[in-house]
């Protein structure tokens, strides 16, 4: 298959050509010139001459590939007769709500089972789930360089690591919003407190505790820009905002409890708020730097974005990929897809994940076992190798 490759930078695009490389696939890359997600000549230029281009009679390229979804590539796709494939990575992704989402070229994977019936449900049918995937030859030679250096050189040693978004910057859209009355506040307030102590149920669809008038009356003061090329749910991104808070407080919050009692390590983006006994290292490349800090640290924790409903993120992925013991919030696709205390350990509250990474800090040999079978369970079921066929020979 030829592939014609959508790159923007992301940061784990070329793991992905890579697998697509050895699974025989020619892989071309394109880049363009992206201001929004409207369809500029310059853009419709540049992919119709890649689109156009013939050899023996047939089309050169069999799909666009891109990971996300971009409604402008999808425009010219529509518009030219060529397959796009969208691998989508990000959790929101409201370009997924264009009216362009229905094309009839897409084939638009996401990583979260609730998510993709709530698509589906909408009336979206170029949805499709497919949990995220890793780059298994890259990782076990990278972990084979690791054990293979010598102890003046080893570096990334921590006993407990967080590496994420605390989101306490401009994406903490809440503590944005202006004004809203004080027992409507406090009301809100109260569930984004209960919802922090729990992990795996979602309080903001639960309608015992949010219930639509709630969110109507939060519309009211919330305003969004509506610029007609979107059909948003807009209670969706109320309620996405909301977990967005719940995500601020909690990673706060536990990361406090384990500066307390443990050596804790940070690595995340520039102009984080300092948390009392936590070492901010700043940002770990992905490529390089992340893989070591997983493999190296004894208790890598995963903390969930809240508006990741039932999908495994990516992080739970990396740190095992890498040979990483991870205790991570309690997911329900995560208990589907993995053992706990075999693969990984999972927490049921924050309490929990304090109480369990004192356990395993103390136990090197059950904690080793488990990064070791967890790592050859990812390397099994999540390669991109394993992944990649079903999602692109749905573009046949």
């Amino acid at each position: 298959m030829r592939i014609l490759y959508y790159d923007w930078d992301e940061f784990n695009g070329e793991d992905c050509r890579d697998a697509m490389r050895r699974l025989g696939h020619q892989v071309d890359t394109v880049r363009l010139n992206m201001n929004g997600f409207d369809v500029t000549p310059e853009i419709e230029i540049t992919l119709k001459n890649y689109f156009e281009k013939k050899e023996g009679g047939r089309r050169y390229y069999d799909l666009l590939y891109s990971f996300d979804y971009f409604p402008n590539l999808s425009e010219v796709c529509n518009k030219y007769g060529m397959s796009y494939v969208s691998w989508v990575f990000d959790c929101p992704h409201y370009t997924l709500d264009s009216y362009t989402a229905n094309n009839a070229v897409n084939n638009i994977f996401v990583f979260d089972k609730i998510f993709c019936s709530y698509m589906q449900n909408k009336g979206v049918h170029t949805i499709k789930y497919s949990p995220l995937g890793v780059n298994d030859d890259r990782l076990k030679k990278l972990c084979n360089e690791m054990d293979s250096e010598t102890s003046g050189q080893i570096i990334y040693q921590h006993d407990v690591c967080f590496l994420g978004n605390l989101y306490d910057n401009e994406y903490n859209f809440y503590d944005q919003v202006e004004y809203l009355p004080p027992d409507l506040k406090e009301y809100i307030d109260l569930v984004i407190s209960a919802q922090e102590k729990v992990f795996g149920k979602d309080l903001f669809t639960d309608e015992k505790a949010i219930t639509d008038g709630h969110i109507a009356n939060l519309l009211k003061y919330i305003k969004f820009e509506k610029t007609g090329k979107y059909e948003l749910d807009y209670e969706r991104v109320i309620r996405d905002i909301l977990r967005k808070k719940v995500t601020v407080n909690e990673r706060r919050n536990i990361l406090t409890e384990m500066g307390k009692r443990f050596d804790t390590v940070l690595y995340t983006m520039p102009g984080a708020k300092p948390i009392d006994g936590v070492c901010n290292l700043g940002v770990a490349d992905y490529y390089e730097q992340m893989p070591k800090v997983f493999r190296r640290s004894k208790i890598n924790l995963n903390i969930t974005l809240r508006s990741i409903l039932s999908g495994v993120p990516l992080r739970v992925l990396d740190i095992m990929a890498a040979g990483g013991f991870v205790i991570t919030d309690y997911h329900k696709e995560i208990a589907e897809y993995f053992t706990d205390g075999k693969d990984l350990v999972m927490a049921y509250t924050p309490q929990d994940m304090v109480q369990k990474t004192a356990y395993y800090l103390e136990h090197d040999a059950e904690r080793k076992e488990i990064a070791r079978t967890g790592q050859q369970k990812v390397f099994d079921e999540f390669a991109y190798t394993k992944l990649l066929p079903e999602i692109l020979n749905v573009a046949k």
